[in-house]
């Protein structure tokens, strides 16, 4: 019963909360988690999986996009820049590099396994003349016969 009533509190603080923030400012947010999503991905792949790295490209995307959007919005006419509408775009990337860092595990370092599928038992092949045979690839010759 304890639980349902703090969650019953937790949703309810959120619902008067959400009327307090202007429509804009979710927006932003929600773009700014968008991008930050997209920005850990790349950080990601870059930097081979590191945790803070992934964190800093979820907020660096989420910056990057609320200042370039800014830097537009102030540039037309009946529009100025607003800090709002960048901590807004910046806090969505904080968002979700933090939910990020917190479902992913810790890297393992792990040793890297080279394998090949058709590495052939005889390499002395390659210093023949003449090309090597599909058997001699350990090829199986039986896919070039057709009934």
């Amino acid at each position: 019963m304890r639980t349902l009533v703090l969650v019953l509190a937790i949703f309810l603080a959120f619902n008067f909360g959400h009327s307090q923030i202007e429509k804009d400012k979710v927006l932003h947010f929600a773009g700014g988690a968008l991008f930050g999503l997209a920005g850990a991905g790349i950080a990601k792949e870059i930097s081979n999986g590191d945790r803070a790295w992934t964190f800093v490209g979820a907020v660096g995307g989420a910056l990057l996009v609320g200042l370039g959007k800014e830097a537009i919005d102030s540039g037309q006419d009946g529009n100025s820049w607003d800090n709002g509408d960048v901590l807004a775009t910046a806090l969505g990337g904080f968002a979700v590099g933090l939910t990020i860092d917190v479902f992913t595990k810790k890297k393992t370092k792990k040793q890297s396994k080279i394998t090949t599928l058709y590495y052939p038992r005889d390499i002395n092949f390659l210093y023949k003349k003449s090309l090597p045979t599909l058997t001699e690839l350990q090829f199986s010759t039986s896919i070039l016969y057709t009934e």
